[in-house]
């Protein structure tokens, strides 16, 4: 395991170089401490609590999306108590799904601070756009889907019409029970087997202790927003800051002058950063990051692919969408970070009914240290064990055993 020698923790100054923000970064990602032997529910409250949310993807060539992050900086945990977190019975969940920065699950304080997006869709004025017609012309037929939730308990979208309901080619049944997710009418009751959504009204999900708290002003929501991103980024310009939760430059700019104004939000200079950078007021970096992660390619750390190339110098692309023959690294590529650099890139796929993890390419970055290979091995044979396959298998090379 690499480990880095960062100074003790100080008053931070108004500039900082790179290698300072990364540390500063990695430290408010949840990098710098160890991983611990035994992960419980708690340790996974907190880390949702840091992150503010896991995205979700429907990809899952190697695993959900919304897994990975935890074992990056936990190590092996038990999925089924991040799934009851999410989806177990309503005492037990303490994170629900909605629109954030994409689909995320997120701690429940966060509804409140969301509920300014979900009236924006009730209005037609959030939303994609052809989900719009809902709030207005075809509001009537979004409102019988609701009345046969109520009537009939939860349901996925394939239990009103027949068709095809993938993540993306969606039916008009589909398209109204998401708009109604949208607009704060319905959540997720559950996942199905084939990660299909199940819709429950909302009062039947969030617990009513979490709906019965005061709903902020837009302009206090969008502070509380851009201030939780903050935490999570450490330092961040203000493109990072909104992008967490995808705010609009207009709201995110507003609720900026008004953090900065009470001191939550410090103005820094960041060494070869062109834009000038925020630092919240309680981050600091680490006296030591301990690192060895595969990230997913929807992890925080590196979702913003300008913010990854500034801080470790690593251009990084996901081309499951490119085709095969332009491809430079691969179809599921997962950066490698190490200490604090990202130190390679490998192409993963979970071959479930064989048990096997295949790694299709290794690209290590010109300035990898010497180490990175070795480490790396270690790293998918915990991750292939923690994913419950028993064997690794590298290009070129004999498979190796872990001990799933």
């Amino acid at each position: 395991m690499v480990r880095i020698q960062l100074r003790e923790p100080r008053p931070i100054p108004q500039s900082l170089t790179n290698a300072e923000a990364r540390g500063i970064a990695l430290a408010a990602q949840g990098f710098a401490a160890r991983r611990s032997a035994s992960v419980s529910p708690a340790h996974l409250r907190r880390l949702l609590d840091r992150l503010s949310l896991h995205q979700i993807d429907s990809v899952n060539v190697l695993a959900r999306a919304h897994y990975l992050p935890a074992f990056s900086r936990l190590g092996a945990y038990d999925r089924a108590a991040l799934d009851a977190l999410a989806w177990g019975a309503k005492r037990e969940r303490r994170v629900f799904e909605y629109w954030a920065h994409e689909a995320s699950l997120l701690p429940l304080d966060l509804h409140p601070l969301l509920r300014w997006r979900m009236a924006r869709a009730d209005r037609g004025e959030a939303g994609w756009g052809r989900l719009r017609a809902f709030a207005t012309d075809r509001r009537a037929e979004a409102m019988a889907l609701l009345t046969r939730l109520r009537n009939e308990g939860p349901l996925p979208a394939s239990a009103f019409e027949s068709g095809r309901t993938g993540w993306w080619e969606w039916s008009e049944a589909k398209s109204a029970l998401e708009w109604l997710f949208w607009a704060g009418h319905v959540s997720t009751a559950t996942r199905r087997a084939n990660f299909e959504r199940v819709y429950d009204l909302t009062e039947r999900v969030i617990p009513a202790r979490v709906l019965a708290l005061p709903t902020p002003t837009e302009a206090e929501a969008h502070r509380a927003l851009i201030e939780r991103a903050a935490r999570a980024l450490g330092v961040a310009t203000e493109g990072d800051l909104r992008d967490y939760f995808r705010l609009s430059p207009a709201d995110a700019r507003a609720a900026l002058a008004a953090l900065a104004e009470e001191g939550v939000l410090l103005p820094v200079a960041v060494e070869g950063w062109r834009r000038p950078a925020w630092l919240h007021r309680d981050a600091r970096a680490s006296r030591r990051v301990h690192a060895r992660a595969l990230l997913a390619p929807f992890d925080p750390l590196v979702w913003e692919r300008a913010r990854t190339e500034r801080l470790f110098g690593f251009r990084y692309r996901l081309e499951i969408y490119t085709p095969a023959a332009r491809r430079a690294h691969g179809y599921y590529v997962l950066p490698f970070l190490l200490g604090d650099r990202l130190v390679a890139r490998v192409d993963l796929k979970a071959d479930r009914q064989r048990a096997r993890m295949l790694v299709h390419a290794v690209h290590l970055e010109p300035d990898a240290p010497a180490d990175s290979r070795e480490e790396l091995r270690a790293e998918l044979i915990d991750l292939a064990g923690s994913l419950k396959l028993e064997t690794v298998e590298l290009p070129g090379e004999s498979q190796l055993i872990t001990d799933a």
